[in-house]
């Protein structure tokens, strides 16, 4: 198969129709195999019923219905699952973002040998309390990572398969693949600008509480890329020199005491602290064992409760 499209969905049952017909012109015009699957993300709206039609109506609709709503790192995660597409395009399903750019995405992969193109909004119609956010966001994350690209969020990315099956998202992670695929070894990452339409339908999930969500997300995908598989090195040398802070201070305090007769250390503030650091020290160290051991024997993977499925066979 050419090309699988993964659209997250949640409560869009008015943008559903037009975004199958217009994807179902663009894809036919290009002459290609491909497949889109919806997945809803506990909609409580009609969106799974829509689906359910497009289905009936197109037999390259399939869907997925979650039972509650996981968020759309999950949404996305069980839709790299289930691609079968030599190329995989995601894409958000409020028609913000335009079918029309398939054909230049599928031709960034598989002809120009992109691992993953990336889009960028650089002309937006979202509201400026979900602009200013995104370039606080894009400009951290590209700084933290080194990589080079503006608009880190886009819904809109293309993949070569390699990657969707070879890295694990979650959280809000969504927003930070490329950095994922990028320390996976998936190095080949570029943009596009792409065009960005108004909401046409319903509103916008955008909330104060996924800005907090996604610094704490970006903290955590810093330290996991760089420590996930060595915790030791992080814990060890941390609780290392605690310690060892912490024994100098307690050799030196115990010299003066054996040395000058009149020393009381434990009246010293710096003995309780030499104490603490040693504490601290040895208990850091532990952490970063049990880590060691936790990371070399944990083999996660997020299940996902499915309500229902359409033009599935297996999950």
């Amino acid at each position: 198969m050419d090309l699988s499209l993964v659209i997250p969905v949640y409560n869009e049952e008015e943008s559903l129709p037009e975004l199958e017909a217009w994807i179902r012109k663009v894809i036919e015009k290009e002459a290609l195999s491909y497949e889109i699957i919806f997945v809803d993300d506990g909609s409580n709206d009609l969106s799974w019923s829509v689906i359910e039609d497009l289905s009936k109506r197109n037999s390259f609709v399939k869907g997925i219905k979650f039972r509650r709503n996981y968020g759309k790192s999950a949404a996305l995660q069980k839709g790299f699952t289930l691609a079968q597409g030599d190329v995989v395009i995601t894409m958000d399903s409020d028609l913000q973002d335009s079918p029309d750019e398939i054909p230049e995405l599928y031709k960034m992969i598989k002809v120009d040998g992109y691992h993953l193109v990336s889009g960028w909004k650089k002309k937006r119609y979202d509201p400026i309390g979900k602009r200013w956010p995104s370039k606080l966001f894009n400009g951290t994350t590209s700084l933290m990572s080194g990589i080079k690209i503006h608009d880190f969020n886009c819904g809109l990315k293309s993949y070569d398969r390699n990657v969707i099956k070879s890295i694990e998202i979650y959280g809000e992670m969504h927003r930070y693949i490329p950095v994922i695929a990028n320390s996976a070894g998936f190095t080949r990452i570029t943009e596009k600008v792409v065009q960005h339409h108004a909401r046409k339908y319903g509103k916008s999930k955008f909330g104060a509480g996924r800005l907090i969500k996604g610094f704490l997300d970006l903290v955590t995908l810093y330290f996991v890329s760089k420590f996930g598989k060595r915790p030791m090195h992080f814990f060890g040398v941390i609780g290392t020199l605690l310690f060892l802070i912490g024994f100098v201070i307690a050799a030196y305090l115990s010299f003066a005491k054996f040395f000058w007769l009149e020393y009381r250390m434990t009246e010293r503030p710096l003995f309780y602290f030499g104490l603490l650091s040693m504490v601290m020290g040895t208990q850091v160290f532990v952490a970063g064992f049990i880590a060691e051991m936790i990371s070399r024997n944990a083999h996660g993977r997020n299940d996902y409760h499915i309500e229902k499925q359409i033009g599935i066979k297996s999950t």
